[in-house]
């Protein structure tokens, strides 16, 4: 027997209204994915600028004998210091590792002769694992792979300058932005809570609400600047390594800073980037004296196992407060859903998680009142 099921218009506008929204975000998250991943790096290093900020600004007051908040110089200064250095970063270890690469590159030949015996070494390796000549092998596989880049040069030179103009706007956008934020995101928040805060029904939700976001921020910005200490200090200790390893070595001295400078960078990396900057340098290191690669080898893990276990605890602390094992989880997660991106902040993102989840009851009561 039929029933018919009567139901009034805004239930009925609710039930269709709901997947319909829930689908037009979803396709506005779709088309807007590389504007909404530049939006949230901004404010990513925003937050992670501010106790550079608020160190900037203590340094004008102590200066001035004010109690003043320098709010657009200090973000400015802080800003400029942070550019800075990673420019010159870049500008320091970028031609290094060209030219050491360049060198070997140079240097592989002569190599090739001295430990394998030339060509003809080659060729008795090649009859030892069943080619009869590996010489030729090499030589018409190099000139096919040749060919193949010939081929495809016109093409991929396009895409390659498209690439980069792509990829160079995304990074000015993000610089912008950063700086705009830095500058205007305290003013806004606080034209936000003061209009959200009026009514008396509203202060109690307003409080809650206010104290959960500065706690979201206060992870970002904790767990930045303690993992930045940790990587000067790693690239420091990797540096000075490299330094006592070209005193006895056929490395160059000036090696040592561009290499510590390596391992500082790739330490802010989650979980990995240790091992990267490490085998890196060792690369580099190694196309100048196999020695050389051997020892830092040696001490960079020695000295690894005492920064992670002592060093970098006691720095770090418990400012996230997460196990090891929400830490990797939620690396696996965003390494594979934004890539090299999404290792580095997926570490916050998890600590910011913990916080809702610790203020939930909290924001429960709030929304109740």
């Amino acid at each position: 027997m039929a029933k018919t099921i009567e139901t009034d218009t805004k239930t009925f506008l609710k039930f269709w209204l709901i997947p319909v929204a829930i689908y037009a975000v979803w396709l506005f998250i779709q088309s807007a994915a590389t504007g909404l991943v530049i939006v949230g790096i901004s404010i990513f290093l925003a937050l992670a600028l501010k106790p550079l900020v608020r160190r900037v600004n203590d340094v004008f007051n102590k200066r001035f004998g004010t109690q003043k908040k320098h709010q657009t110089a200090s973000a400015v200064l802080a800003y400029l210091i942070v550019v800075l250095i990673i420019g010159g970063i870049i500008a320091i270890v970028g031609p290094v590792v060209v030219n050491e690469t360049a060198k070997f590159i140079q240097q592989a030949p002569e190599m090739v002769e001295n430990h394998l015996g030339g060509w003809q070494g080659i060729n008795d390796f090649g009859k030892s694992i069943g080619i009869n000549n590996l010489q030729a092998e090499i030589t018409n596989a190099l000139s096919l792979l040749s060919k193949a880049i010939l081929g495809s040069f016109g093409s991929d030179v396009v895409a390659g300058v498209s690439g980069v103009a792509g990829v160079i706007m995304n990074i000015v956008l993000v610089l912008v932005l950063t700086l705009l934020f830095l500058l205007e995101g305290p003013g806004i928040m606080e034209r936000v809570w003061k209009s959200l805060s009026d009514g008396e029904e509203n202060k109690k939700p307003v409080t809650v609400a206010k104290r959960v976001m500065m706690r979201l921020a206060n992870v970002v910005s904790t767990y930045v600047s303690h993992q930045v200490i940790v990587a000067a200090i790693d690239g420091l200790a990797s540096g000075l390594i490299v330094f006592i390893v070209s005193l006895f070595t056929n490395v160059p001295t000036s090696l040592a800073i561009p290499m510590g400078m390596i391992t500082m960078l790739f330490y802010l990396i989650p979980m990995f980037g240790q091992f990267i900057g490490g085998i890196l340098v060792t690369l580099i290191l190694l196309f100048n004296s196999p020695l050389a690669a051997v020892i830092f080898v040696i001490a960079y893990i020695i000295y690894a196992q005492i920064e992670n276990n002592i060093i970098a605890p006691k720095i770090q602390g418990s400012a996230l407060n997460l196990p090891a094992v929400a830490i990797l989880v939620a690396i696996v997660i965003g390494m594979y859903m934004f890539g090299l991106l999404g290792a580095i902040i997926a570490v916050p993102i998890a600590g910011c998680i913990r916080v809702l989840i610790d203020e939930y009851p909290n924001i429960r009561a709030a929304g109740k009142d």
